[in-house]
């Protein structure tokens, strides 16, 4: 799957594309939402950048009104991402995850399936996807959470084959 060409958007306004957002690392694409009851993933994903980050990792996280529960401005959301849980990965604009206005990367990668062999629509917030630089992406679900032991285990295995 090519997914570094893709046109993405910094949370701050800067375009740029996936490949230079992901700059050749294992990447866990992750579609955020500050008032989701899953929101306090965001510690468990800043503990992975944290923990992964100088072997060639990093988290990417997709802000999304999809579900009706992100703030509404990129100021908004970057303040309660710093503030609330001292995040420090790279973040972008708000997109859309599902249906004729999806952001080309979910378009793309919501066509990989998950454990059980399900593709398709992004279920809820924090569904997430880690991507190899050579474009090999796995699906984790939403509930599946950031330092779950499979999670963990696919970013080791990956970093470990990783160019």
């Amino acid at each position: 799957m090519e997914l570094n060409p893709i046109p993405v958007t910094t949370l701050n306004g800067a375009p740029t594309t996936f490949g230079s957002l992901s700059d050749g690392k294992v990447a866990l694409v992750v579609n955020v939402a500050s008032r989701c009851g899953l929101a306090p993933q965001y510690e468990k994903l800043e503990q992975l950048q944290r923990t992964y980050a100088e072997r060639g990792f990093t988290v990417i996280g997709f802000p999304s009104n999809q579900f009706l529960q992100e703030l509404g401005s990129s100021e908004a959301i970057a303040e309660y991402c710093s503030a609330t849980w001292g995040v420090s990965f790279p973040m972008t604009e708000k997109v859309r995850l599902n249906g004729r206005g999806a952001h080309p990367l979910y378009k793309e990668l919501t066509t990989v399936a998950d454990d059980e062999g399900k593709a398709g629509k992004v279920a809820w917030n924090f569904e997430k996807f880690l991507v190899h630089p050579d474009g090999r992406v796995k699906r984790f679900r939403p509930r599946t959470e950031p330092d779950d032991p499979k999670v963990v285990a696919a970013i080791e295995e990956w970093l470990d084959i990783a160019p």
